[in-house]
């Protein structure tokens, strides 16, 4: 931009010059040296034009924007059901605000998405064949009860099946390293190490927004770990002390696994995810019951994972003391 400001202060120059110079140089010497005096001037006055500018564009290129305290940014994490495992519906596509985006955590080259720049969030959210998420509702809800000059983020990072120790700092790289083959070709695009990615694309978000909370589904996988709330402290912990955050404004929603009224084949788990809320504080429980699920009642179906991802939205709401429409 500012070579261009100063290519067009030289042209325009040029042009004034050839313009106006025969006018001035006539025969007499004298005469020609006086009334070329204002060509003089106007190169002088250009020159000292392109160097205010150059200067000008210079500092303003070292300024760093301020983040937009209007965009509210989220973190998901967790596996296979946050990153989405139910069919993509053309209902799932169609009426998504330009205020809903998503912030892509690895590369999508089918639909040209690269790794850390913003999109609007049509799914799939996560990975590129991933399915639809309790995410996408979550920010359509959002977005729809915020006001007009608020947008709302998403970084969803999650890899199905894996454990809560794929996003414990100290366990991840490890962690990923060594998943069983059949989850290699999931944890592979966040190179073996989803804390990791997770946190780099969480600053790079926190550069033009303000991250509002944490939303998580995991625990299939850690079945009946007396410690897995403990787990996740750690988890949130980490996150907020290198992300720089106030634990007391950043909640963390933590939602139920398919649960025992649908016939929910992890829903056992739930009675320590119950749990999280007096380890962790600042931490809530998203309730499952009537959510529907698919057919290997592991998952939720495409209606459930709807109605979960409005779940995450109105407990957000409600702590941002917004009262939703319902």
């Amino acid at each position: 931009m500012q070579g261009t400001f100063v290519l067009c202060i030289f042209l325009l120059y040029r042009y004034y010059r050839h313009r106006f110079l025969p006018t001035f140089a006539v025969a007499d010497f004298k005469k020609s040296i006086v009334l070329s005096e204002p060509i003089i001037m106007l190169k002088k006055l250009f020159i000292a034009v392109a160097v205010l500018a150059t200067v000008a564009c210079s500092s303003q290129s070292g300024v760093k924007t301020k983040p937009d305290k209007n965009f509210y940014i989220y973190l998901a994490f967790g596996q296979s059901n946050m990153e989405g495992n139910a069919r993509i519906e053309d209902q799932d596509r169609e009426g998504i605000s330009d205020r809903w985006l998503m912030m892509a955590a690895v590369d999508f080259p089918k639909m040209e998405r690269k790794q850390f720049e913003w999109y609007t969030a049509v799914p799939p959210l996560c990975r590129e064949t991933n399915g639809l998420t309790p995410v996408d509702y979550f920010g359509r809800t959002m977005v729809d009860n915020l006001p007009e000059k608020v947008r709302v983020g998403v970084i969803n990072v999650a890899v199905g099946g894996c454990k809560i120790e794929a996003f414990m700092k100290d366990r991840a790289q490890e962690y990923g390293d060594n998943a069983a083959a059949w989850m290699k070709n999931w944890i592979a695009p966040y190179d073996n190490n989803c804390y990791q990615r997770l946190l780099d694309c969480a600053k790079e978000a926190q550069k033009v927004g303000v991250i509002k909370g944490f939303l998580m589904h995991q625990g299939e996988s850690n079945i009946n770990e007396e410690d897995w709330p403990e787990k996740v402290k750690y988890v949130y912990e980490t996150l907020i002390e290198d992300l720089g955050l106030d634990a007391k404004k950043v909640p963390l929603l933590a939602g139920e696994v398919v649960n025992a009224d649908v016939q929910g084949r992890s829903a056992s788990m739930n009675e320590i995810i119950a749990k999280l809320p007096d380890v962790l504080p600042n931490s809530y429980v998203i309730s499952s019951a009537g959510a529907t699920t698919g057919f290997d009642h592991l998952h939720f179906d495409a209606e459930g994972y709807r109605e979960m991802g409005r779940r995450y939205a109105y407990k957000m709401l409600e702590l941002q003391g917004v009262t939703p429409k319902k």
